[in-house]
């Protein structure tokens, strides 16, 4: 290091201090105040310099040489900094590189890359070195740089061994016992499902119903007289339960159709059909409702032809019975009709094991917590056991049959009520027990991560398909703006866009007026799925935007007012309740509730809603309608205004009204009169048959053979045109 550089440094600062120190003097002394020098007054300078509180000489050169270092540590970092070697024309990119790193990669000045980017629709303005680049414009950087390019090769991550939980293998016939049937009832809305159940039960559920519609799928297990036992599954009938149709028809043995015979197949028999031909379960068809005397089961039959249900009478296999649910005529019949086709089914499992199963229907208690309906196939389930179910798994705790009567074990074919659950499984979950709870904690993860990396991946390819969207817009854009160069091209987008960066917030709400956030709480998995599925069918977008901003379980909660009224929604409860203090809280806010046990009201309601949020439409009544038949002028002061001579053919010609003028069909004024006269004489009205002159409040010239309707505007409330289809 330069020695003299260091010593003159030292100099200055030590001038620059006597300077300082001389002014000081200077002043106390033109101010009078009292000056006493350590030394003789002879040297003043030299005695300045022997304060050590004003002069601290060892300090300043410390100070100056640790500046000397940190120059000279700049300059051989300066030194040793290398650009980049690139080889062969090859640049390796990465993603989420910055300006800086791009330029080194190259081995390119960041001028180089500016250079580069005017070709991009970037705003060089924004652009630092330490900007980061999106992958597309990094690519094309080094395309217009003549330079090929590679990916980085990314680390590799372990592939993660497969936990997940699976069925065991088929057991040996030889150890299978005989179980009770899985008999589903399916049919259409109020066609008596619940009330032949009712009856085979001796229980009041149809009673229960909100509307004697069944919201949702009931397991029981029915005791005949004969010893026998029977699982019955009663499913919903409403147009919008068809996936729990569908999941019903995945657990069950044996289908029993219910069909009404005064009307006949309709729209969910249909349906039912085509699930029970799905799954491949065998038919029982249930005539019901034949004590009526409009009741004709022979009709019933023969539609059911056109869709391949072959009763036995007409030599197909399908086993047909008339039954009469509310008076109990033929339940015996039905029954016996069932086990016998049980028998030949021959159904058994294995009662041994680890246990197997499939959720029937899943909802959040509110004193049990995440309780599951659920149907064992094999094994035979205790207190105690660990299952996993999806995501989430349970330590059984209790069990409870349809009374709610507690139970130690279940075995295959028995519906049963499991409490223990950490989160609510849905439903249709397959059921497996594990060896402990640390198996269960490992089933779990791996069943959240592969859902992980497949959502990831779908991602993916939706970004990809926006990229190349973009990419496309953008090319047809630079095609467009070829012709011109960097500057007139950034002027132009800068007006394109100039609406866009001055719109304010105000602004920006009113465009999203025609916006519906919901919340959605249901009873059980099932309900709140059948609601969002007919949400799913919304197709008016255009009109109104039906936002689903969460859905769940559960009665409605402090946390979904605060935030329906994050998002100024609407809170849409399924066989759900809200108590006093959230009913308070939702109208100091003003959030709306509504509580709904019948589907279809719910719907309707969401319907009322979306209507309520699209703007009211305009339609003009006309009042009266004139021909002109004579044209006159009238000067008022310099200017001379056209007059129409009219004859008034329907209703009436109202001056406070508005009015049209159309010519050879087309209407090429709209406006109010500036003058209507009958013989000379203002008047505000002209009845039909009468003749009168009039003006318009704009200079416009008549032509004989015009037509004059004279209307009033109405704003009419529009209606979504959205069919949820029931």
């Amino acid at each position: 290091m330069n020695r003299g550089l260091i010593l003159k440094f030292e100099n200055l600062v030590q001038l620059r201090g006597v300077c300082r120190q001389l002014r000081t003097l200077s002043h106390r002394r033109v101010c009078g105040a009292q000056w006493e020098p350590v030394q003789s007054s002879a040297q003043p300078v030299r005695s300045v310099l022997l304060y050590p509180q004003l002069w601290q000489k060892d300090k300043l050169i410390s100070v100056a040489l640790s500046q000397c270092r940190q120059l000279a540590t700049k300059e051989e970092m300066k030194k040793k900094k290398k650009k980049t070697p690139v080889t062969k024309g090859e640049v390796e990119i990465r993603q989420k590189m910055t300006v800086e790193e791009l330029a080194q990669a190259m081995g390119k000045d960041i001028d180089h890359i500016y250079e580069a980017l005017l070709y991009t629709d970037i705003n060089l303005d924004s652009v630092e070195p330490d900007s980061i680049l999106c992958e597309d414009h990094i690519k094309l950087i080094v395309k217009k740089s003549g330079m090929k390019f590679k990916s980085a090769k990314l680390k590799e991550e372990k592939e993660r061994v497969n936990t997940d939980a699976v069925k065991r293998p088929p057991a040996d016939p030889a150890a299978l016992t005989p179980r009770p049937p899985v008999v589903t009832i399916l049919g259409h809305v109020d066609h008596g499902k619940t009330t032949l159940l009712d009856s085979l039960r001796k229980t009041q559920v149809a009673s229960m119903e909100a509307g004697g519609i069944t919201q949702h799928i009931g397991a029981f297990l029915v005791h005949l007289p004969s010893g026998e036992k029977i699982t019955f599954l009663d499913t919903p009938g409403h147009a919008a339960f068809s996936a729990m149709r569908a999941r019903g028809t995945h657990v069950t043995d044996i289908v029993i159709l219910v069909v009404a015979a005064e009307d006949g197949v309709m729209q969910q028999t249909v349906e039912s059909i085509q699930h029970a031909k799905n799954a491949g379960v065998p038919l029982i068809l249930a005539i019901n409702k034949c004590d009526k005397p409009e009741a004709d089961p022979e009709r019933v039959k023969k539609e059911l032809l056109a869709h391949d249900v072959v009763c036995e009478e007409f030599g197909g296999d399908v086993q047909a019975v008339n039954i009469s649910a509310l008076k109990g005529e033929n339940l015996m019949v039905l029954a016996e009709a069932t086990v016998a086709l049980a028998e030949m089914l021959e159904l058994k499992a294995d009662s041994t094991g680890l246990v197997e199963g499939t959720v029937i229907e899943s909802r959040k208690d509110k004193g049990k917590g995440p309780v599951t309906t659920a149907i064992v196939q094999r094994g035979t389930l205790r207190k105690g056991c660990v299952l996993v179910a999806g995501k989430t798994w349970a330590k059984v705790r209790f069990m409870f049959d349809e009374n709610g009567k507690a139970v130690d074990a279940a075995s295959p074919g028995i519906p049963v009520e499991i409490m223990g659950w950490k989160e609510v499984p849905s439903a249709g979950d397959e059921i497996l027990e594990v060896e402990s709870e640390q198996r269960a904690h490992e089933v779990v993860s791996w069943r959240t991560y592969a859902e992980q990396q497949e959502r990831m991946k779908r991602e993916v390819e939706v970004i990809e398909a926006k990229q190349k969207e973009h990419r496309m817009e953008y090319e047809k854009k630079q095609q467009k703006l070829a012709h011109l160069t960097w500057r007139q091209r950034k002027a132009v987008l800068y007006k394109a866009n100039k609406h866009l960066m001055f719109s304010r917030p105000k602004e920006r709400t009113e465009m999203d007026k025609n916006v519906l956030s919901v919340i959605v709480k249901g009873d059980v998995d099932g309900s709140v799925e059948a609601v969002l599925n007919i949400l799913d069918s919304y197709d008016a977008d255009d009109e109104c935007k039906l936002d689903v901003i969460h859905f769940g379980m559960g009665d409605i909660s402090e946390t979904d007012i605060n935030l329906a009224e994050a998002f100024n929604g609407v809170v849409f409860g399924f066989s759900v309740k809200a108590n006093e203090s959230i009913k308070q809280l939702a109208a100091k806010k003003g959030i709306k509730i509504k509580l709904h046990n019948i589907i279809y009201k719910l719907i309707e309601d969401l319907k009322d809603e979306l209507n309520s949020r699209l703007p009211p439409s305009v339609v003009e009544n006309t009042i009266g309608e004139a021909s002109v038949l004579d044209i006159f002028s009238v000067t008022i002061g310099k200017n001379k205004i056209p007059v129409a001579g009219c004859r008034v053919q329907k209703g009436l010609l109202d001056k406070k009204m508005k009015f049209k003028l159309i010519r050879n069909r087309d209407v090429i004024w709209k406006g109010s009169l500036s003058s209507l006269k009958h013989h000379k004489d203002d008047v505000q009205v002209i009845k039909a048959g009468m003749d009168c002159g009039l003006s318009l409040d704009k200079y416009l010239e008549f032509n004989i053979g015009d037509g004059i309707i004279c209307y009033e505007e109405k704003e009419v409330q529009q209606t979504t045109s959205w069919d949820p289809g029931f």
